[in-house]
């Protein structure tokens, strides 16, 4: 990667302010930017760094006035989002470091598995029977895709990543490194001796376009039908989807969250780290539920902000978190007003 600072204006739809030929290499975190780098300054709160670092271009936004000279040589690209700019430069960046295309000698391909044009699989890939590749997709090291699974164009999937059988992926979709699409769904019958029996997941897994998915994550094949990830959506690592689950459009879910099977939540949702969210749920387009939250019972008013185990509406849990501190100092008052008694009582 070699740009000039008037090339990024273009990409990004800015304008330069300094040297429109000053030339960049590489990318560079704000505190610690080098020559030859470009960095962004989006949190005012590192803007003291702007004038130590010795970045060649710094990402600002329009309203950056700078409050002490700028450093020799630095050059300015001003944007309308300095963070939605660098997002931009940074895909660009990685399209950039995408392996050659190609099939790697170590990779086993079945004969009747079809890959599209300018792929890229890499060592130790297995690409089973019936399966479908997009153009442009990418397999990083020991992917596994199982029979009769699709994966749309311009995909990537990181290393270790399993899609098992008769799943899909759409286009333009990220996976990141030990997520499995199609593991089992959790369903056992119980028996009259207290054994249990399986109950076959006959499912599949569908994932739209345009989604990304953290590493580590499992989703679970449905029993019948499709667990179902809409377009759009964002799940960040370490996260259960259980079976016959469907996320709605552009729905972003922290770490670590765990949803039971045949809950259904809505479009636009922000479900935040470590939230538990039981089964055959219905959660409302719009829904926003804090981290840590519990939630036993369908949350059916769109747009609203929930809080607690149990998950209820935030400014209940915030009422209820001051009522239990002055409860807490009104038994502490108590407290010591039964001690002095009883002392008092002691000394008569």
């Amino acid at each position: 990667m070699e740009q000039t600072a008037a090339e990024l204006a273009v990409l990004l739809e800015g304008s330069v302010s300094g040297n429109p030929e000053a030339r960049v290499r590489k990318l560079g975190k704000i505190e610690s930017a080098g020559a030859g780098s470009v960095t962004f300054l989006a949190n005012m709160e590192y803007e003291k760094f702007v004038y130590t670092c010795g970045a060649t271009v710094v990402v600002v936004g329009r309203d950056f006035k700078p409050k002490q000279p700028l450093p020799i040589g630095m050059t300015l690209v001003v944007v309308e989002d300095p963070y939605r700019s660098f997002a931009r430069l940074l895909e660009s960046y990685d399209n950039i470091l995408k392996r050659d295309e190609g099939i790697h000698s170590s990779a086993t391909v079945h004969p009747d598995a079809i890959i599209g044009k300018g792929c890229a699989i890499g060592p130790g890939v297995v690409i089973d029977k019936g399966a479908v590749i997009g153009d442009r997709t990418e397999l990083r090291a020991h992917v596994y895709i199982g029979r009769d699974v699709t994966i749309g164009c311009d995909s990537m999937l990181f290393s270790g990543v399993r899609i098992l059988d008769r799943c899909g992926v759409g286009n333009r979709c990220t996976i990141q490194g030990g997520t499995v699409v199609g593991s089992d769904g959790f369903g056992f019958a119980p028996k009259d001796d207290g054994s249990y029996a399986k109950v076959p997941q006959t499912g599949n897994v569908i994932i739209e376009d345009d989604c990304d998915l953290g590493a580590l994550c499992a989703l679970d094949r449905a029993t019948l039908g499709s667990t179902i990830i809409r377009s759009g959506c964002k799940l960040d690592n370490l996260i259960q989807v259980a079976h016959n689950v469907v996320i709605g459009e552009k729905t972003v879910i922290a770490a670590q969250t765990g949803i039971a099977g045949s809950t259904t939540i809505g479009s636009q949702c922000m479900i935040g780290g470590q939230v538990g969210i039981g089964g055959h749920l219905k959660i409302a387009n719009g829904s926003r539920i804090a981290a840590k939250s519990g939630v036993s019972a369908s949350l059916l008013t769109p747009n609203g902000t929930y809080q607690g185990n149990p998950a209820m509406p935030i400014k209940a849990f915030q009422k209820f978190q001051i009522a239990l501190r002055r409860l807490v100092r009104f038994e502490k008052n108590n407290s010591g007003e039964r001690n002095q008694r009883d002392q008092e009582t002691q000394n008569i």
